[in-house]
């Protein structure tokens, strides 16, 4: 048995708690090994919209690439990734593996034709999308991925059948994200009733009320964008880059009055390598968030929305530590000194 002793995030409470198998105990425990004692602590961080298994269509998805990737999500204190969609069901293997970050997986991606890279995630045709996003959710982590859009210029998934998408796979106990990058599949998802928007390219400022009575969260992927933005703008002027350069201005804009409105805003990646969602909390502390609200989206908050405890009697022994206060330093965010998964240790300093 070990423990840990600091300051708990988002209570800034002194606490102690001790590391029982795989969960946690609240308090000190005579006898304990201390392995860190006066840091900050936070449950695991998140990355709620991670792609691990492949980096390219042309590459196939295979196990030893997805192994590497959760590992370089758990160096970086991710413990907990949700996978919106991937070329290929996230293997029951990964569960079992103590080793690995826990995933809330959506299956494969659904798309329709014309929308998405052809061959890379399950091709449906429209007729076929409802039984598939059901298939999906009940075949994967309860979750279910549809591409609601794609290219600038091209037609998004029609409200009548994304609203038969969401009704279906509720009916089930799932949920659904949209992948949504234009003003129609935005518009169009949102009334639909999705359970989360990723992206949000484009989305009608006068429809972030709407997410927030329905519980839409709000997982825009800046960083993506953001970290190539200097050369987006470099680029020939088309009605392409100029459409690209409009939707991320938009993007930023609506980061902050989602989290005015109450919509949960969370953190994700959707880039390579894995293991940076420190430099998407950057990115939402520029679009408006409060720092401790962006790392709410990166730890606590999207815990709780994937349906995980935080730091509490009986929890998960998922959690870690930083020698500062990450949200006077987010930047301390990608080096924990402390990092244990499972209840085991990956990083500690008597380790």
């Amino acid at each position: 048995m070990f423990q840990v002793r600091g300051i708990v995030l988002p209570d800034r409470e002194v606490r102690s708690f001790c590391i029982d198998g795989d969960r946690l105990r609240l308090g000190p425990v005579s006898g304990a090994d201390l392995i860190a004692d006066g840091g900050w602590i936070l449950p695991g961080l998140v990355d709620a919209h991670t792609h691990p298994g492949t980096e390219r269509p042309d590459v196939p998805f295979d196990d030893a690439t997805l192994r590497r990737h959760l590992t370089d999500h758990r160096e970086a204190g991710v413990l907990l990734v949700r996978t919106p969609g991937s070329a290929a069901r996230i293997p029951a293997w990964v569960d079992e593996d103590s080793e690995l970050p826990r995933v809330r997986s959506a299956g494969r991606w659904l798309a329709t034709p014309g929308r998405f890279v052809p061959g890379f995630g399950r091709d449906v045709t429209e007729a076929e999308l409802v039984a598939a996003a059901v298939e999906e959710a009940v075949s994967s982590g309860g979750w279910c991925k549809v591409i609601a859009d794609w290219e600038f210029g091209d037609p998004a998934v029609s409200l009548d059948l994304l609203t038969e998408v969401v009704t279906a796979v509720h009916a089930v106990g799932g949920r659904v994200a949209a992948h949504c990058q234009t003003a129609e599949g935005s518009h169009n998802a949102v009334l639909a009733g999705v359970d989360s928007l990723e992206h949000g390219r484009y989305l009608d400022r006068d429809l972030i009320d709407r997410m927030a009575r329905n519980g839409t969260a709000l997982v825009p992927t800046l960083g993506v964008m953001g970290n190539k933005l200097d050369e987006v703008r470099a680029r020939e002027a088309t009605p392409r880059r100029d459409w690209l350069l409009k939707g991320w201005e938009g993007a930023l804009a609506n980061v902050r009055a989602a989290a005015e409105a109450g919509v949960v805003v969370l953190a994700g990646t959707d880039s390579f390598p894995c293991g940076t969602v420190a430099n998407e909390v950057e990115w939402l502390i520029r679009g408006g968030l409060s720092p401790e609200a962006a790392l709410a989206g990166a730890s606590w908050t999207a815990r709780s929305w994937l349906g995980l405890p935080g730091l509490v009697d009986g929890g998960p022994a998922d959690l870690v530590v930083y020698d500062t206060d990450p949200t006077a330093n987010p930047r301390v965010l990608a080096h924990p000194s402390v990092i244990v998964l499972r209840g085991r240790i990956f990083r500690a300093p008597t380790v």
